[in-house]
């Protein structure tokens, strides 16, 4: 019942994209809860320690820097949330980059990773499915918004 008064409500395109970023705003910080369990889950720990000391910060600066940017996406979608549905030029840029960033991160999940190349076991399968599905929800948010406030206004 309360999903039908729900959507009795998202009767304009504002009203659907005013929840989609709701919901995509707090989508990145669920990334994020996956992302802090990969080093314990993946081993990294022994795995890391075989590299070069160098190439070991290496991994580690560039997993805080995604980290920063998926943080940063998340803030920045909550925090502009009426400038994106307004559709002002800046925060289309910045919808246009995360939907970028999250069909870009779909295609090396596709193209590059190899299947045998994930972990094993049914948490790691349904973990992989889980956020795959939750990063073509974010790439379809935000490009859906540009689309709409570009080419459909």
């Amino acid at each position: 019942m309360h999903t039908l008064l729900l959507a009795a409500q998202l009767t304009s395109p504002v009203q659907v994209f005013s929840l989609l970023l709701w919901l995509a705003g707090i989508g990145h910080f669920c990334v994020l809860i996956a992302s802090f369990q990969v080093p314990s889950r993946l081993n990294w720990k022994a795995d890391l320690a075989k590299l070069e000391p160098f190439n070991r910060k290496l991994m580690w600066v560039h997993g805080g820097f995604a980290v920063l940017t998926i943080i940063s996406f998340g803030v920045l979608t909550l925090a502009l949330h009426t400038e994106l549905l307004r559709g002002d030029p800046a925060a289309l840029g910045l919808a246009a980059f995360i939907a970028i960033y999250w069909t870009a991160r779909i295609v090396v999940d596709f193209a590059y990773y190899e299947h045998d190349d994930w972990p094993r076991g049914r948490g790691f399968v349904v973990g992989h499915i889980l956020l795959t599905l939750l990063f073509i929800f974010l790439a379809a948010t935000y490009a859906a918004l540009v689309i709409w406030r570009v080419l459909l206004s």
